[in-house]
């Protein structure tokens, strides 16, 4: 049996906003209201750790009452035919939920925390809340597992191993206006197919084989996947 190809898929903000969930950068710096730095940065921790983690909390809350889209859905039909790698920037869980069985969150997960003590120590959550006095088996204050401003993206090389051995890539529902994440599109392989399905999608520079598709991740993924299924 021949080896399955391997589509490697980097999805942003937008394709969780279809599901509603809210994002920071369509706010002018604003997240449901917060300054980023005071909720996703090392600062904002040190200054208030309680409302940083209320702040988790109901992002934790709200992630429970939405749904994956027909976009998350349509990605895990792909794992019919092929090897599929999706490298997320989102924190929250709708490609798992979706059937999505390989995902790899470059920017942290919503629904675990990890020691302030030791951050390879990383805990599922049970419960939507996180308080102080929370600890890690090894007695830290837990802390929520996110790749915070100012912080190491310390799962960026695996990520571009992935897209170096992509045999196709698609790029959905990001500006690719934030790096590091945007730079991986510069690991792929010259030659490979290369879609960006996006409404305001604005590649830095050119690239070989790119096709854009300028819609939303519930209008473009699934049209796309249909035709990768054809027989």
């Amino acid at each position: 049996m021949a080896e399955k190809k391997h589509i490697v898929v980097l999805t942003g903000a937008g394709i969780s906003a279809e599901s509603g969930i809210a994002t920071f950068r369509d706010s002018d710096g604003l997240w449901e209201n917060h300054s980023i730095d005071e909720v996703a940065s090392p600062e904002g921790w040190y200054n208030n750790p309680k409302q940083v983690l209320d702040f988790y909390n109901q992002r934790r809350k709200q992630l429970s009452g939405v749904e994956p889209n027909a976009a998350h859905k349509a990605l895990a039909k792909l794992e019919s035919k092929y090897t599929v790698d999706i490298i997320t920037q989102n924190v929250d869980d709708l490609h798992e939920r979706g059937g999505s069985s390989r995902v790899l969150h470059i920017h942290g997960e919503l629904k675990k925390a990890r020691s302030t003590g030791n951050p390879k120590t990383i805990v599922t959550l049970t419960t939507d809340t996180l308080a102080l006095g929370d600890c890690c088996p090894e007695g830290y204050q837990l802390r929520p597992h996110i790749v915070w401003f100012g912080e190491e993206v310390s799962a960026m090389e695996d990520a571009a191993k992935l897209v170096h051995t992509a045999d196709v890539l698609m790029v959905i529902g990001t500006s690719l206006q934030v790096y590091p994440a945007a730079g991986l599109l510069y690991y792929a392989p010259v030659q490979i197919p290369k879609y960006l399905i996006d409404p305001k999608a604005t590649p830095a520079h050119k690239m070989s084989h790119l096709t854009i598709i300028p819609k939303t991740a519930v209008e473009g993924v699934p049209a796309l996947v249909d035709q990768f299924l054809q027989p």
